[in-house]
């Protein structure tokens, strides 16, 4: 049997990796863009056409608006979809919005996942996202031999919004701890450590993770690639608070890192979220200290 067909909606930063070990594995791939600009997939017009052409549609867009502008009207998602295909939902939004997505295909018969990725454009590249899902156990194994090329873990969290709630907890510890760490440069430079002793120390810590390292070396020097913007963190963060307060979560370092990535945001939303490291220094530069 050969491989399915898979159709993205949406062809950024995290998707074009996947769609190129897609590819490689043997897949076909397509893609649909608001833009209409694609780069290593055959494009098609609308969400509609990927739906009707694709066996499996994954869709990678940066929040609710953007995903329900996709799902609805005459080119939508849904107005091509049946029983036979399966969706995965790779975009991190709202709770609420992984529900009525599930509800939709409750609705409409089709299979669904809500499968957000935990993991920067480095992991896509490599393969080696960690793949949190949320669905019935039959929908995670029909999916498993593509998850199991975007991905070198895949979670199942769960049913359906699982995986959509326990993304916001993973990037909120990721927001938080770059927050604490932004802190710890401020008052070490403030102090008057020398930079790289600074950095060389906080390079070797345990305590730090290897991602939070990747964002001490984009701070050290000064450069700011952007592997997860700061505008999608901000966002990020900014559902978690909201879900969390309809939950009664008590989180009030999540709820500080959620307002020190929506000021740095203001300046450095298309630079990576590490980039508040760097806004800290600055600060710190300007503040008088013996």
């Amino acid at each position: 049997m050969p491989n399915p067909i898979i159709g993205f909606i949406g062809y950024g930063a995290m998707a074009q990796p996947m769609g190129k070990n897609l590819q490689e594995a043997g897949y076909s791939v397509f893609a649909y863009t608001p833009s209409g600009r694609i780069t290593g997939a055959k494009s098609l017009p609308s969400p509609r056409a990927i739906a009707e052409h694709a066996d499996i549609i994954i869709l990678c867009v940066p929040n609710d608006a953007a995903e329900q502008a996709s799902l609805h009207g005459e080119n939508g998602l849904l107005a091509g979809l049946n029983p036979d295909k399966l969706v995965l939902d790779t975009s991190t939004v709202s709770p609420d919005q992984a529900d009525a997505l599930a509800k939709l295909a409750h609705n409409h018969g089709f299979a669904l996942l809500d499968a957000p990725m935990s993991g920067s454009t480095p992991e896509a590249e490599k393969g080696e996202l960690i793949m949190l899902v949320g669905g019935t156990t039959e929908t995670v194994e029909r999916a498993r031999p593509v998850l199991d090329v975007i991905g070198k873990i895949t979670i199942h969290a769960g049913p359906s919004g699982s995986a959509a709630r326990l993304k916001l907890v993973v990037n909120g510890i990721m927001g938080a701890t770059l927050n604490v760490i932004s802190e710890g440069v401020s008052y070490g430079l403030s102090a008057g450590i020398e930079r790289h002793v600074l950095f060389e120390t906080l390079q070797n810590l345990a305590v730090i993770s290897p991602h939070h390292k990747r964002k001490l070396t984009m701070a050290e020097n000064k450069i700011f690639p952007s592997q997860f913007p700061t505008r999608l963190m901000s966002k990020d963060m900014g559902l978690l608070i909201e879900a969390g307060r309809k939950a009664g979560a008590f989180m009030p370092a999540m709820a500080v890192a959620d307002q020190a990535l929506a000021l740095s945001n203001n300046n450095h939303s298309n630079e990576d979220y590490a980039a508040l490291i760097g806004a800290m220094e600055r600060s710190v530069a300007n503040i008088a200290h013996k």
